[in-house]
């Protein structure tokens, strides 16, 4: 059984604020440490469950977050970036679950550190009109390929993303949402041994592999820039609906690949001193 792990850093077990999940944060070092524990409690869980190959995808950030040495030695690491399919990197049809560590909930959300993709220039996102973010292009993507998600951990706003979207997915919230910046936090412990269960119980309980869907999906995001919508519309099928909004239909996991193109884009635009 080969398993496919992504891995974010924001829906960790005990992280709750931008300096325990940048590098230059005063307890990224230790934020880094935990990721690794919560990672390593789901290869465990996949182990348990019969898996024979896990990958596992840093999907966060500088997607350089994870030690390798930290890391459980029965899976392979995906380190480092740019990557053409960011987050999904590495996915194809030929696994048979995919796992979500570490997810967050999407902009708008009052979820530990929520937001979508790039922090406060995304306002808004749609998938076929439907909200998303994250946790619910991940999941569209993924099925797509064919490839179930089982489990998903993170907060606990997190966790009723993913359900929205799939019930069938078992979720683990490893911590509960006070504000964007504040949670209760289950025991670290305690978190993991649920993580662990929770793997093994997803894979266990797996779906067959779904049908690869080849309709064209609608992807519609809401920039914070203008700029940037103005500039994403001299790419072809790229179209505007108002002036910081633009549209773009096409098969998924090729969809998903160009949003990252419009991220690469947005990055160059927006990582600038303010003006005043």
């Amino acid at each position: 059984m080969r398993i496919y792990l992504s891995a974010d850093m924001e829906g960790i077990t005990g992280l709750v604020d931008a300096g325990d999940v940048q590098p230059d944060g005063r307890d990224y070092e230790r934020g880094r440490r935990m990721m690794a524990e919560d990672v390593n409690a789901a290869v465990r869980g996949a182990l348990a469950a019969g898996a024979t190959h896990i990958t596992v995808n840093d999907a966060h950030g500088p997607m350089r977050n994870l030690l390798p040495e930290a890391l459980h030695p029965a899976a392979r690491l995906i380190r480092g970036k740019p990557k053409t399919m960011g987050m999904l990197d590495g996915l194809t049809s030929a696994y048979d679950a995919m796992i979500c560590v570490g997810y967050h909930s999407r902009a708008g959300s009052l979820g530990v550190l929520s937001h979508s993709f790039m922090g406060h220039e995304i306002e808004d996102m749609w998938l076929d009109g439907r909200p998303v973010g994250e946790i619910g292009l991940a999941h569209a993507t993924a099925a797509a390929l064919g490839v179930p998600v089982v489990a998903l951990t993170g907060d606990d706003r997190a966790c009723e993303e993913m359900t929205e979207w799939d019930p069938s997915v078992t979720t683990v919230a490893v911590k509960y949402a006070h504000d964007r910046f504040a949670a209760e936090l289950r025991p670290a412990d305690e978190a993991r041994g649920a993580i662990e269960e929770a793997v093994a119980t997803g894979l266990a309980a797996r779906p067959r592999a779904a049908s690869r869907n080849p309709e064209p999906a609608a992807l519609t995001v809401r920039w914070q820039s203008a700029s940037v919508a103005a500039m994403l519309q001299g790419i072809p099928g790229v179209t505007g609906k108002d002036s910081r909004t633009v549209e773009a239909q096409g098969a998924l996991p090729g969809l998903y690949r160009q949003f990252g193109v419009w991220m690469r884009v947005a990055a160059s635009l927006t990582n600038q001193r303010p003006y005043c």
